[in-house]
């Protein structure tokens, strides 16, 4: 099964190029799930989630519908002193998983989380802090491609993240792999001459993608979605509802 849809979907921005005018915010993820059938929470990067909080929004869409939840900076990048994050993490989750409008955590890890076995280490712990939870792992660092890496995450059910961004020396290329239980690519865009430098951080995100540059991943989305449980495909070119654009291309594709 793949499941299609958008880094988030609260986007002051996307006002008039996707969402009416007139309509209330309170009513945006109703009207994005009468059309997908899947978004990113990033807001919980940012803050920890409360339960009451995703069960507002587990009731404002269908049966059906999921939500992939992206992990708190307290758990990916500020790594030290949160033991007790975790368990907050986890039971903030429940309203999801009781409605079975849960995906997945994504774990979202740094530039900076380099392939040392002092991170491969946390890795494991993670692992085991999460409980039996489905994770998927993003590294933005291309020095954790290797077959260590991937040997580590199978052994301990973790997914791989694909991911399609700039071509440029470091960051992750276009690899499409399953690792765990569930298959997951994110669309980041392709804006190079703003990845590194930018003064607002949409600013990295905006693109528009090509038909071909979509057509490049249908294959191996499709070769994913063999291996996989689940398969989770999502845009995060987000500025100004570019990712809708992107979502709605991939599912004209992969029909």
């Amino acid at each position: 099964m793949i499941y299609i849809g958008t880094s988030g979907f609260s986007y002051k921005d996307w006002v008039g190029p996707y969402y009416p005018a007139e309509l209330p915010k309170n009513r945006w993820l109703a009207f994005y799930a009468g059309e997908f059938q899947t978004t990113e929470i990033n807001f919980t990067y940012y803050r920890l989630p409360d339960p009451r909080t995703l069960a507002a929004m587990a009731a404002k869409t269908p049966q059906g519908f999921l939500f992939t939840v992206k992990a708190s900076k307290e758990l990916t990048h500020e790594r030290e002193d949160n033991v007790a994050a975790f368990p907050q993490f986890v039971q903030a989750l429940a309203p999801l998983i009781e409605r079975d409008k849960f995906g997945c955590i994504l774990a979202q890890f740094p530039y900076s989380f380099h392939a040392t076995a002092e991170n491969r280490d946390y890795l494991k712990v993670f692992r085991e802090r999460m409980t039996d939870l489905p994770v998927v792992v993003e590294f933005r660092n291309s020095r954790w491609l290797s077959p260590e890496t991937f040997a580590l995450l199978q052994e301990n059910d973790l997914g791989f993240c694909c991911v399609d961004q700039p071509r440029l020396k470091g960051l992750i290329p276009p690899i499409a792999t399953a690792t765990g239980r569930v298959a997951y690519v994110r669309f980041h865009g392709r804006n190079a001459k703003k990845w590194w430098r930018h003064d607002k951080a949409w600013e990295r995100y905006d693109y528009s993608y090509s038909r071909e540059e979509l057509e490049e991943w249908v294959p191996k989305i499709k070769d994913l979605d063999a291996e996989a449980e689940q398969t989770f495909v999502f845009a995060n070119n987000h500025w100004q509802g570019q990712a809708v654009d992107t979502a709605r291309q991939l599912r004209l594709l992969l029909l």
